[in-house]
């Protein structure tokens, strides 16, 4: 069974297997006027090819209008620069969403 945890100190996504990182991946996180939410989520749906600025893949949280997305600019990843979600690479969000089904626990921690 899989859960990410997202580390917002380090602007890192943290896939788990059974409590064992199996890979982790950089990723762009919210402004400090539109911070990224703290807490326990799970995701809810999955889109591919969302369009705009959601890169190559959308997946929403159980946060209403907060999910972990691909990107149009990856020069934003490792930055505080979206409006609160979680921006990836389209490379590592597409291999992400092929890992992790609905339902998968996400933890976003300082």
């Amino acid at each position: 069974m899989y859960r990410i945890i997202v580390d917002l100190s380090d602007r890192k996504l943290h896939l788990l297997q059974n409590d064992t990182v199996v890979d982790s991946f950089p990723v762009g996180i919210g402004r400090v006027a539109l911070q990224t939410p703290h807490g326990e989520f799970t995701i809810i749906n999955k889109q591919p090819n969302p369009g705009g600025p959601f890169g190559a893949f959308w997946m929403g949280l159980s946060k209403p209008h907060y999910g972990i997305h691909g990107t149009n600019d990856p020069s934003s990843i490792g930055h505080m620069v979206s409006h609160g979600c979680i921006r990836m690479y389209n490379a590592d969000v597409l291999r992400l969403s092929k890992l992790v089904p609905i339902g998968t626990r996400v933890t976003i921690r300082s």
